[in-house]
């Protein structure tokens, strides 16, 4: 397993991403838009983890843009833990054994979230290709809030 991002949602990007970089020295190291999810992905790095950053893309801050205007507070603000697995189906298996809800299953043998006894939301991705789609996993549902 490896580290890869801590998401946190934000209201205002720009004064946020003047706060990571200017006051913080945080560094932009990419950014997504979806117009379809209306929603912008800014990641950042410290710099002295640039050189991992560029051949691993981790260990990130992700900052997400919901351009909605949704103000977030009560903790909605943090968004998940992710880490990436060489297979997301064993460590799945394993997460229903310890009967914890698998709330997004990796139905598409790529991603799977999941929230720890603190009420944290993880994410699992997988590593290099998604894996073939299989049972149990296509069937499973999608259940509460990740």
């Amino acid at each position: 397993m490896k580290y890869l991002h801590t998401m946190v949602r934000v209201h205002d990007l720009e004064s946020s991403l003047a706060f990571y970089c200017n006051v913080l020295g945080l560094v932009e190291t990419e950014r997504r838009e979806s117009e379809a999810g209306e929603y912008t992905l800014v990641y950042l790095a410290a710099p002295e983890d640039l050189g991992q950053v560029n051949a691993e893309r981790a260990p990130l801050l992700e900052l997400t843009y919901n351009w909605d205007g949704e103000v977030y507070n009560g903790g909605r603000n943090f968004g998940h833990l992710a880490y990436q697995v060489d297979d997301i189906y064993a460590l799945c298996e394993k997460v229903l054994e310890q009967n914890i809800t698998l709330n997004v299953p990796p139905s598409d043998g790529h991603m799977a979230f999941f929230r720890s006894p603190d009420n944290i939301s993880i994410e699992l991705l997988q590593k290099g290709d998604p894996l073939p789609v299989i049972e149990p996993w296509a069937s499973m549902q999608v259940s509460g809030e990740w």
